[in-house]
């Protein structure tokens, strides 16, 4: 069991949390959720040890194991994938590096002989027999084949990297496991996967995660942190949000009896103070309206932008049609004589395992990149706004907000501009912020603004979830489920794949699967699972 004691973090005058006492047991697993800038990583540093709170205290029951799922893509570039997965279990790998170390020896004494005695011993307590077809296996279940398992972790790409520091942390079974936004850059199959391991996972999990399917799937409660505190509550994310609202209400409601109950007292006290035949009544009422108190409702530390696309104008029949397009990058075929035609009223999310080629389609339709064979037309009457996966390049600038937002506006009054960034979270001295300095949710809210101001009726979003909070992944899948015009969409958030789309497109190594439904019939659907299957079957051949 790991719990916390009168746990406060303060930077400054900014205080994050104050006198957090929470018990986190077995069998359990926790989302922790809040705004962007709450303290939610920051509580799993502390309870890793990373940080050191201002005040409090960490407890773990003795004897038991943590493990954390590490952030530093590079950190073990050194070593072989299999060594980095059995690292997760930091006493089994020392055991085994001091075994190999002294059984390398040329002058084996017999003190060394007594030390490989014990340490062999802890290897077989400690299931060191069965390490490496272990971690092998978790390799192989998140898309890391035996091909690469011996490879150093430097030839691995991105994010092969992030599903081989995911294994490491699942590995051994420890007894509690901190995961920081484990779904980041996995393919479906592996989040799929995950949700699975998790369900039967009998230990304790705390997570921080925005992917609402992936905490509705795995949690079984939510430690909520807002206004300066942390809640816990018993259910997985909708539960919380459906329980957290009825909460908030049940006290506006109460409140809003209790002032109408102190006006009526006001009323009658100074009606009837100077009534000999009622002050008695007067005072009595006098001393209970003195007992009685509005309870203070604090202002959520969470904000819900508002993002609502607008298209200039309607959309023709005639939207895009792409004719074989096929494109090679450093050498590998990575789209392979594609071709579709998307008409009016598509949503469509393009899936699949391979992120490279995905983006690859994206950067062709907005020319940004040159397909090797093949062409693409969009109809005339569309007219196209692009969230890259990267959006660096946007913000290389020293301008500040509003002379950012002005660019990309016809309307140059800087009151418009200044309302439109104030939607986007940007107030008062918020808006004279520099490009080149914001967060990475910071500089995403400014890209919607952006596509916002282009009136666009085709809308291409690679990946927009990534760096915001739960309240703006909402609000942008409201705006994409009520918009009149195209969506063509790259996400690995299943919820708003399945709530967005209407159309799904799979990439894979030799074509697409192209299907009119919704994400979890296409998931679900025999004949794809076929096509998948064969597509498989001609790879390996």
């Amino acid at each position: 069991m790991l719990s916390t004691s009168n746990i406060s973090l303060r930077y400054g005058k900014r205080v994050l949390f104050e006198d957090v006492n929470i018990r986190f047991s077995p069998g359990n697993c926790y989302g922790i959720i809040g705004a962007n800038g709450a303290g939610k990583s920051t509580l799993l540093k502390i309870m890793s040890g990373e940080i050191e709170p201002s005040s409090g205290i960490i407890s773990i029951s003795p004897g038991k194991r943590l493990a954390v799922l590490k952030q530093n893509h590079y950190e073990f570039d050194a070593l072989e994938v299999l060594q980095t997965v059995i690292m997760g279990h930091r006493k089994l790998y020392d055991i085994m590096k001091e075994k190999d170390t002294l059984y390398a020896k040329s002058d084996f004494s017999d003190e060394d002989g007594m030390r490989t005695a014990e340490l062999e011993s802890d290897f077989a307590e400690l299931n060191g027999w069965e390490a490496e077809s272990e971690a092998g296996s978790l390799l192989s279940s998140l898309g890391i084949g035996e091909d690469l398992q011996n490879k150093s972790m430097a030839e691995l790409s991105g994010n092969q990297k992030v599903k081989v520091l995911l294994a490491q942390a699942l590995f051994g079974n420890p007894d509690i496991l901190l995961l920081d936004e484990p779904t980041n850059h996995l393919d479906i199959a592996s989040i799929n996967w995950l949700e699975e391991f998790l369900i039967n996972f009998k230990n304790t999990v705390i997570v921080v995660s925005h992917d609402r399917h992936f905490l509705n799937n795995v949690c079984t409660h939510i430690a909520d942190i807002d206004y300066g505190k942390i809640q816990i509550y018993t259910g997985n994310y909708d539960f919380w949000l459906e329980s957290s609202q009825l909460a908030l209400q049940q006290a506006k409601d109460a409140n809003k009896k209790t002032e109408a109950k102190i006006e009526e007292l006001k009323e009658f006290v100074a009606r009837f103070s100077a009534n000999a035949s009622k002050s008695k009544q007067a005072t009595s009422r006098k001393r209970l309206l003195e007992k009685m108190t509005v309870e203070e409702i604090k202002p959520s530390s969470r904000k819900l932008p508002y993002i609502h696309f607008k298209p200039e104008r309607e959309i023709g029949n005639n939207v895009l049609s792409v004719n074989n397009i096929s494109k090679k990058i450093d050498g590998e075929l990575v789209l392979n004589n594609v071709s579709f035609t998307i008409n009016k009223n598509d949503k469509i999310a393009f899936v699949g395992s391979h992120d490279i080629a995905k983006t690859a389609l994206f950067r062709i339709l907005m020319d940004e990149l040159k397909p090797d064979e093949g062409d693409y037309r969009w109809g005339v009457t569309t007219s196209q706004a692009y969230f890259p996966k990267d959006n660096t390049a946007y913000f290389n600038t020293d301008d500040n907000l509003i002379d950012w937002l002005r660019q990309y506006s016809v309307e140059r009054d800087i009151t418009f501009i200044r309302g439109f960034l104030g939607r986007m979270l940007f107030t008062g001295e918020e808006s004279l912020k520099k490009a080149n300095v914001l967060s990475g949710g910071e500089k995403v809210r400014c890209m919607f603004s952006k596509m916002m101001l282009a009136g666009s009726n085709v809308l291409l979003f690679n990946e927009p979830t990534n760096h915001l909070d739960l309240e703006a992944i909402t609000a942008l899948n409201n705006s994409l489920i009520e918009f009149p015009g195209c969506v063509l969409l790259i996400t690995h958030d299943h919820q708003f794949i399945q709530t967005v789309a209407n159309r799904i497109i799979e990439i894979t190594p030799l074509g697409i699967i192209d299907k009119e439904m919704t994400f979890d019939e296409y998931i679900a659907d025999p004949e794809v699972k076929k096509l998948r299957e064969k597509l498989h079957e001609d790879v390996m051949m």
